[in-house]
């Protein structure tokens, strides 16, 4: 129902108005969406793509992971890390230049859990980890 109804759409139309306080909640819906669906396909209730990687809302995620914002880089950086899980999803983080920022959110996140948790994801996946060894 999400996309269906065009929740996301709305999601990031709504951060254009640029009031730091509606982006940082979008950036926490976003984050707190992620990972409810990583968790649903690590338990096996969810299959495919993630519904965050259309209408835009990981190129959002991307181009926004370095706002000055702490609480908002801190959720969209825990949103990749989450999207990043799924295996369905690498093809999109390759092609978004995803899994540059998730190798710069393991070096340079203020936060060890989730520099832990980029890294943990960078090194779980044969994908990124071919991706990294090419550049």
């Amino acid at each position: 129902m999400l996309r269906e109804e065009g929740g996301i759409k709305a999601l990031l139309g709504m951060v254009r108005s640029g009031n730091i306080d509606v982006i940082a909640q979008v950036a926490r819906g976003l984050a707190n969406f992620a990972k409810c669906e990583s968790r649903g396909i690590i338990q096996g209730h969810n299959r495919g793509r993630s519904l965050l990687m259309e209408d835009g809302a990981l190129a959002w995620l991307i181009a926004n992971c370095n706002t000055a914002s702490t609480s908002t880089r801190r959720h969209i950086e825990l949103a990749l890390c989450h999207l990043a899980q799924n295996e369905d999803n690498t093809t999109d983080f390759i092609s978004s230049g995803g899994v540059k920022e998730l190798v710069r959110i393991s070096a340079e996140s203020t936060r060890e859990d989730i520099r832990n948790l980029a890294k943990k994801t960078l090194k779980l996946s044969r994908t990124f980890q071919a991706e990294m060894h090419a550049e």
